[in-house]
């Protein structure tokens, strides 16, 4: 007997052992093979059984289509007579772009206006960040590693005359230094290069342009220069088109969030350091971080992009609404807007200041928060990036230690006595403690070369960025944690808005105003009225005509692409259709500077499909409603935010 426990127990044991291995070997295997579907991202989604009805109140009022806008429709068509490019114009007009992912796209909108504006054949423009950087893929170089440069030949070809490269013999004279070379800001008027420009463009036939300022030319033009805009627009909406590749993972990507059928919404935190250093928001940080904005901020203060003093009030700048809003302050009010916590959100950008800890409590109210990172597998990043040369490790130099002639020195410049004692030596650094990128901040006053490593990194995150843009775009929702409405250039955010409102005017894109929300925060348990209903009703009009009329007051100043209406748009209603109740509104405004649309549009609209019968008022009835019912249960109470399925059962409507 006990000879047949011990051969069963040497059994099982066996059986143990080779299901280990099994395991172990399957595991294994599977890291490079698995595939990142919508059932792995998304597993909790299988047990949220009560997904309210996409013809539901609650669900039209979290990514239903914003009625009071469905009429705008993209039609940037050029109205009056424009003329074919003079392809024998023999001038030649070349530029090197420097910038991100915002400043890249603005620029070269700008820069075929300019094109336009001289009657001058454009070089195709090369985009720095990619010829300055080693090793990455010699198939995609300059504008082809980000964008399709037949693609943008050929959509511009009854607008300006683009070719490759420049004929040899100019080629040659280029590499001499004998053509001049002109930096505009992107403030420039179109009499600066009238007056400036386009004589030495007669007389040298070639000029240069170096774009560091993400654009050349002023925002808005004179009513003359109306169809010039309209270029913009053509260049910006149809002519710019990512490489195939891109366009093909950013779509799988789209794919992969509707997976079963579920919306998501695109959020955006915009912490970028550039941003922060700009507006003096350092003191919402700690520690490191802190001390690598106020030093980015000294440089811009060096070279003259910012005029104020270093140190500012972080926390004023946050109450006037000039600061980013935290992820956790977003999640806060998306909560408040009735987003359930099994929301698909999809996390856009390829900086996010501060990393993975300033996410952590968005994290735990969303729990579905997804980046590109989790939805594609390596080799699916790895295919749009391309084969690439490898570069060696950045090497790790190990601070010099201090000898005792330097510690006597410093000990005898130190302050007046009576002296502390001296402080105890310094521990040893490990390695993981100074060989990241903010490493140099504790042992040196300037920030050190970026390596090989760091330029190819920095190549990277334009086609990240161009995912993220596709994504954004064709979100279900989009909520932009910060946007440069009111500073002197565009960023990721404020150009998805203004795509977003060009191609779908109703699509539900928030445009918060952040000062509003940051005073509802600091009263959040002393609200005067209820402060979710306060939440709600701001955030339903930043998506309605209030909210555009809003960016178009403040945004419009600085970047025409990120409000590119009136003169990119058209309507599909007369201003005798339009409700009587809202002739005195914005909408009105909004309207009445609006050409009607061609018949062409009108009949594609008919046969594209049915639109949603339900007007625009039942929102707001639907948020009276939700007021007197919340007012019932007790009024100037800190109320809990209530789910989608709570607004539905509160609708009388549905």
């Amino acid at each position: 007997m006990k000879s047949k426990i011990k051969w069963a127990a040497l059994a099982g044991l066996v059986l143990s052992f080779m299901s280990l291995l099994v395991h172990l070997f399957l595991a294994k295997s599977s890291v490079t093979l698995v595939q990142y579907s919508t059932v792995t991202a998304f597993t909790e989604d299988f047990n949220y059984l009560n997904t309210p009805s996409k013809t539901g109140a609650g669900y039209r009022k979290l990514w239903g289509k914003v009625k009071s806008l469905d009429s705008l429709q993209p039609f940037a068509n050029p109205r009056s007579t424009y003329p074919a490019p003079n392809k024998l114009n023999n001038v030649f007009i070349y530029a090197k772009v420097y910038g991100g992912f915002d400043k890249i796209r603005t620029s070269i909108c700008d820069l075929v206006t300019v094109s336009r504006l001289l009657n001058a054949t454009l070089v195709i423009p090369e985009i720095q960040e990619s010829t300055r950087s080693k090793g990455i893929s010699s198939k995609f170089k300059s504008f082809s590693y980000l964008y399709n440069e037949e693609q943008f030949i050929a959509a511009l070809r009854n607008d300006v005359t683009v070719v490759y490269d420049l004929p040899s013999d100019f080629k040659e004279a280029r590499k001499r230094k004998q053509f001049p070379i002109f930096k505009p800001k992107n403030s420039a008027s179109p009499s600066f290069y009238f007056q400036e420009v386009l004589p030495k463009l007669k007389e040298a036939k070639v000029i240069g342009l170096l774009l560091t300022d993400g654009g050349c030319l002023q925002s808005i033009l004179p009513p003359s220069l109306v169809e010039y805009q309209r270029l913009r627009c053509r260049v910006a909406f149809h002519a710019l088109h990512f490489r195939p590749e891109i366009i093909a993972l950013g779509h799988q990507i789209v794919e992969r969030l509707r997976g079963s059928g579920q919306p998501y919404l695109a959020y955006h935190p915009g912490l970028e350091r550039d941003a922060l250093a700009y507006h003096g928001c350092a003191e919402l940080f700690q520690d490191v971080h802190a001390q690598l904005i106020q030093y980015r901020r000294t440089q811009m203060i060096k070279q003259g992009i910012i005029n104020e003093k270093l140190h500012v009030d972080s926390h004023a700048r946050r109450g006037n609404g000039s600061c980013p809003l935290m992820p956790e302050e977003v999640g806060l009010f998306l909560r408040a807007m009735g987003y359930p916590p099994r929301t698909r959100i999809y996390l856009a950008g390829s900086e996010t200041f501060g990393g993975q800890r300033v996410l952590i409590p968005f994290r735990a109210m969303y729990t579905n928060l997804v980046d590109r990172t989790s939805l594609c597998s390596k080799q699916e990043l790895a295919n749009v990036i391309y084969p690439e040369t490898p570069l060696p490790l950045d090497s790790f130099e190990v601070p010099p230690q201090k000898s005792a002639k330097q510690l006597k020195e410093e000990w005898d410049k130190a302050g007046p006595r009576p002296r502390p004692l001296p402080p105890p030596p310094d521990r040893p650094l490990y390695r993981h403690e100074k060989e990241g990128w903010y490493g140099w901040i504790g042992e040196k006053d300037s920030e050190p070369e970026p390596s090989p490593n760091d330029l190819r990194d920095r190549v990277h995150r334009l086609l990240s960025d161009a995912l993220d843009y596709i994504v954004s775009v064709e979100a279900d929702a989009f909520f932009p944690g910060f946007n440069n409405d009111d500073s002197r250039s565009s960023d990721f955010s404020s150009l998805v808005m203004g795509h977003r409102l060009y191609e779908m005017a109703s699509s539900r894109t928030y445009r918060p105003n952040r000062k509003y929300l940051v005073e509802l925060l600091n009263n959040l348990y002393h609200s005067p009225r209820n402060w979710t209903l306060s939440v709600r009703e701001h955030l339903h009009k930043s998506v309605a005509e209030e909210g555009v009329m809003w960016e178009f007051h403040l945004s419009r100043p600085n970047s025409f692409l990120s409000h590119p209406i009136p003169e990119c748009s058209c309507t599909t209603v007369k201003p005798d259709e339009i409700p009587h109740s809202q002739k005195d509104s914005d909408i009105n405004i909004l309207y009445g500077q609006q050409e009607k649309c061609p018949k062409w549009i009108e009949q594609s609209l008919r046969t594209g499909g049915s639109q949603e019968s339900t007007a625009f008022e039942t929102e707001t009835l639907d948020d009276e409603m939700d007021l007197r019912q919340l007012e019932s249960d007790g009024n100037n109470e800190v109320d809990t935010i209530p789910s989608v399925e709570e607004d539905e059962e509160m609708d009388p409507n549905d």
